[in-house]
């Protein structure tokens, strides 16, 4: 959660939910205090850097003496991609001082900053301390990043950086239709994740069909092999796999709903025969003894060491557990298997978007800085650099060209192919962090997939946190354009 992105072995990275990232969500109220706190301090706001002078190499006008100020979230991705981008702005900012830190208190660490009026220039907000998005940006806390859009790409200055981006990313930075306020870096593929080898050694393929998926998670049963295991600490990595089945079930009309806080969005059939399908994993025996306790890396050690077949994540699985993957295990990714052949979208419809979101303060001294930092990394080499370490995609629509990838990676890039238009891109973890993870993740799916709840318990208990989150006025809501 996230997301991107991704936790460290404590437990205390990862976002995104996610989404970016997955976050903890143990932050949503003092989030919002803080953020009231600082809306109203003007303090800091007049200490911005001059401007630089407009040119082909510098074309969003960076004072190319003014130092930066960067913080980065110290997760799954690791921190050399982005000392690596620095170095660039270093190279052709050779006046300007770069102060470049990684946490993963990006909360704790930066709140009293933005108190101050006094933020970093450039922060990646994920991890399990994130930031509350909607909070920010209803707060007007944020730069608006079409500059940024705007400005020649790096690679070719006829293309602005925005034609250079994949597929959502701007969407994605978008609350109310225009200005961009976010710019998600990693481009993270959401499914459900497994070893071939293990698959093959049963003589399986993947199952397309719920009733496959039961006769393959019997198969394996009988081999002393669970069918699923997830972070049941962390229970909002099971959308991962199931809110993109809601979908192709449903269709992706049924997922905005839900996002809208609509009435009754919980209650769709498709919603029903999910979280049915889900439960009877669990009530037949198919779920790794001892999931509810798992944390993530608990949950994805047992699956790298064969204990259990499937286990909903993001693409930053391959990095987050590679220490603990065997080298023949063929990491693959598949979109989730469907109920049956009347399902409104094909086999194949997946979760993918942007993780690593990318934040530059309205406040912040270098705002141009921050967006050049931000420009530099969606460069084909910069994102290039970011793929070959961490085995991720970027938001830059390339960059894989002569890259020998990585067995997730390539898996993720051929279902990506398979998805082709069926696509999703699931928003409550960005505009409604709290209610995505404790109540919907962890006192919803969390309890019925732990046997605690019954899918009908579930869905009335969750309808009710979405109807109280429509109805909170200290929200900002937010709704698919």
């Amino acid at each position: 959660m996230g997301s991107t992105s991704a936790h460290n072995h404590e437990g205390l990275g990862r976002r995104d939910l996610i989404k970016r990232s997955a976050a903890l969500g143990l932050i949503s109220v003092p989030t919002m205090s803080f953020l009231s706190a600082c809306a109203s301090s003007d303090s800091g706001s007049n200490d911005k850097v001059e401007k630089g002078t407009k040119s082909d190499k510098n074309p969003l006008g960076v004072n190319e003496s003014a130092p930066l100020d960067f913080v980065l979230f110290d997760g799954g991705f690791g921190q050399q991609y982005a000392k690596d981008a620095v170095k660039v702005y270093e190279t052709n900012y050779p006046k300007a001082k770069v102060k470049f830190a990684a946490t993963q208190k990006i909360t704790t660490e930066l709140q009293p900053r933005f108190n101050g009026g006094n933020p970093p220039d450039l922060i990646d907000n994920s991890g399990a301390e994130q930031m509350d998005m909607g909070v920010l940006v209803g707060k007007k806390q944020l730069a608006d990043l079409t500059p940024l859009l705007d400005a020649a790409s790096i690679d070719d200055p006829t293309k602005k950086v925005r034609d250079t981006l994949r597929p959502g990313i701007v969407e994605m930075g978008q609350f109310d239709g225009d200005p961009v306020w976010i710019m998600y870096y990693a481009y993270t593929v959401y499914g459900v994740w497994y070893s071939q080898k293990a698959l093959d050694s049963l003589d399986a393929k993947y199952p397309e069909t719920w009733d496959e998926m039961l006769a393959v998670c019997e198969k394996a049963k009988k081999k002393g092999i669970a069918g699923w295991t997830y972070a049941g600490k962390h229970p909002y990595y099971i959308p991962f796999s199931l809110y993109p089945m809601i979908a192709k079930v449903g269709g992706r009309e049924v997922l905005d709903a839900i996002d809208n806080l609509e009435p009754k969005a919980w209650e769709h059939p498709a919603v029903k025969a999910c979280f049915e399908a889900y439960y009877e994993l669990q009530r037949k025996g198919y779920i790794l003894q001892g999931t509810p306790g798992l944390d993530h890396i608990q949950s994805q050690t047992a699956w790298t060491e064969g204990k259990a077949l499937f286990i909903p994540n993001g693409s930053w699985v391959e990095n987050e557990a590679a220490k603990t993957m065997p080298a023949d295990f063929n990491l693959a990714v598949s979109a989730p298997t469907g109920i049956d052949a009347s399902d409104k979208m094909p086999f194949g419809t997946i979760w993918a978007s942007g993780g690593e979101p990318f934040i530059v303060p309205a406040k912040a001294k270098n705002v141009e800085g921050g967006m050049e930092q931000l420009r530099i990394m969606l460069s084909e080499a910069s994102s290039k650099n970011f793929t070959k370490s961490v085995k991720s995609l970027t938001a830059f629509n390339g960059g894989t060209d002569g890259l020998d990838l990585t067995p997730g990676l390539k898996s993720g890039v051929a279902a990506l192919d398979k998805a082709g238009q069926n696509v999703v891109n699931p928003r409550l973890q960005d505009w409604y962090v709290a209610l995505q993870k404790e109540k919907i993740g962890v006192a919803g799916i969390g309890e019925m997939m732990a046997g605690r709840a019954t899918p009908a318990e579930t869905i009335k208990k969750i309808q009710k946190f979405a109807d109280e989150a429509a109805q909170d006025s200290s929200i900002k809501h937010y709704k698919h354009q």
